[in-house]
């Protein structure tokens, strides 16, 4: 298992894979079914490599199993924070430590760029990613955003965490 960013030689299409197949397991009876079973092949492909953004991937046995974004806060009100965008594994690599080990080198890479204070949102829904935040640190900030997708009214939660310095 091997951690380290996306770089050119790598097929956007198999980290793309890893989001579609994430949303469409971790997502099944919170997103519209309909919505989920819409999202085309290859959606995230153009769209990972944004300006600002640092993408980490998990490779497992020479295969993209998981992903991670990360960046400064993209919200004005929290500029002191670096924000963890996303984080996703194929369904099959759930339950292994590699989200744990993810969301972690993600962290230590914030700091490296001056962040002691990290930031995620999480669907209010999504009770299994919220007890893993939690596990891992990272309180309810109390901070909503109401969202809609697939036509189904949605609230984020952001959940914040004080990195702990060694």
């Amino acid at each position: 298992m091997e951690i380290r960013y996306l770089n050119n030689s790598d097929d956007p299409m198999q980290v793309s894979a890893v989001y579609e197949q994430s949303w469409k397991h971790t997502y099944k009876d919170i997103i519209p079914q309909s919505y989920l079973d819409s999202i085309p092949v290859g959606k995230w492909a153009t769209s990972i490599n944004k300006p600002g953004m640092n993408n980490l991937i998990l490779v497992d046995d020479n295969r993209i199993v998981g992903t991670s974004s990360f960046c400064k806060s993209r919200w004005e009100k929290f500029s002191d924070h670096g924000e963890i965008v996303s984080i996703y594994l194929l369904p099959e690599c759930t339950g292994m430590g590699y989200g744990r080990k993810l969301i972690e080198f993600a962290e230590n890479e914030l700091m490296k760029l001056g962040f002691d204070r990290m930031l995620l949102w999480v669907l209010e829904e999504n009770r299994n990613a919220r007890q893993f935040y939690e596990y891992l640190g990272y309180m309810n900030s109390g901070e909503v955003l109401d969202d809609n997708i697939g036509g189904k009214a949605l609230r984020e939660i952001m959940y914040t965490k004080t990195a702990v310095q060694e």
